[in-house]
């Protein structure tokens, strides 16, 4: 499987204690390298001025430019929220939008899985705000890119432990959004009130509670949103927002997950790109801060995809909790 990967990534916040570290790009490179799994890489590359404010304001562009300008040997917090920066933070958070929009592009060219191991992440970045950890959102700018190029419908699925307030915002004019994450946790957001169509398109949430969900639990779910909502939109395109903070042991989350999980979940993603985008998914790191456990988690991806495997798993429907099932009806029922 390829990978967009480049030594940029470890520039942000390094020598800085935080939980977004360059730990989780460099350690789960090495792990793969190890495992003989660091397959083609694709080269990163920065996104413009132009490809980033298809979603994010050019006052918010102009922010961050001054403000990260004006940052030399210190770390603070962008104005707009709580948002950790550095002197390379500007640099590294637009080769992380252009590496999302460089897995795109190879995905489609390929007609194939691409991994984006991509930092800082960019799911909680909305157009005129950082958030999170994030400065700019990677995975909306990635489908912007593709919509840009070639018009149709791209899908982004989220299953990071997190809601990704920001590509839900950015979601319309042919771009749709479905998550499962844990509530109230934050941002706070994502109830299924915000569930509807958009035309073609769609938003759908299942929040989850915050902790001690389960494996069969998860993957149960999502064998049934991912297929439901697919079929509403029928993408030309998936890109995966890949959030693996959902791990039990997650110091940031947590939802009592196996990091085996990602095995299924991705043979379930390759099932729906086989069906609808021939093939094409654009995966993007988002969160996964046990950086063990993200390891494993991003090797499972990949070697799921290298050995073709897009079989269901024995995950049982009705190990789904009565909420989140009823939250699947309403799915269906999407107007």
């Amino acid at each position: 499987m390829r990978i967009v990967s480049d030594e940029t990534y470890g520039d942000h916040l390094r020598g800085i204690p935080h939980p977004e570290s360059p730990d989780r790009v460099e350690v789960v490179a090495s792990y793969l390298t190890a495992r003989g799994q660091f397959g083609e890489r694709v080269a990163a590359r920065d996104a413009s001025d132009e490809e980033i404010v298809r979603v994010h304001a050019p006052a918010y562009l102009e922010t961050v430019k001054r403000e990260v300008g004006s940052l030399e040997g210190v770390a603070g917090y962008l104005s707009t929220g709580d948002t950790l920066v550095d002197a390379r933070s500007l640099a590294v958070a637009r080769r992380a939008a252009g590496g999302a929009i460089a897995a795109m592009e190879a995905a489609v060219r390929y007609d194939a899985p691409v991994f984006a191991l991509v930092r800082p992440p960019g799911h909680h970045a909305e157009g005129a705000r950082g958030m999170g950890f994030c400065v700019f959102n990677n995975a909306a700018i990635a489908a912007r890119a593709y919509l840009a190029a070639h018009g149709g419908r791209v899908l982004v699925v989220d299953f990071d432990y997190h809601h990704g307030n920001g590509t839900q915002a950015a979601a319309g004019d042919g771009l749709s959004y479905v998550s499962t994450h844990a509530f109230p946790a934050y941002p706070g957001t994502g109830t299924i009130r915000d569930n509807y169509r958009l035309g073609a398109d769609a938003i759908a949430n299942v929040p989850l509670p915050t902790h001690a969900f389960g494996t069969e639990p998860f993957v149960a779910l999502w064998e049934r949103l991912l297929p439901e909502i697919a079929r509403h939109t029928r993408p030309d395109l998936l890109i995966v927002s890949a959030g693996f903070d959902y791990v039990a042991g997650d110091p940031v989350g947590d939802l009592g997950v196996d990091a085996e999980a990602a095995g299924p979940l991705a043979a379930l993603v390759g099932s729906v790109a086989q069906e609808y985008c021939k093939g094409r998914v654009a995966y993007v790191l988002e969160g996964g801060y046990d950086v063990d456990a993200l390891a494993r988690s991003v090797s499972l991806v990949l070697s799921t995809h290298d050995a073709g495997i897009t079989e269901r798993s024995a995950a049982r429907t009705q190990a789904v909790p009565p909420p989140q099932l009823a939250a699947l009806e309403r799915i269906r029922d999407l107007r």
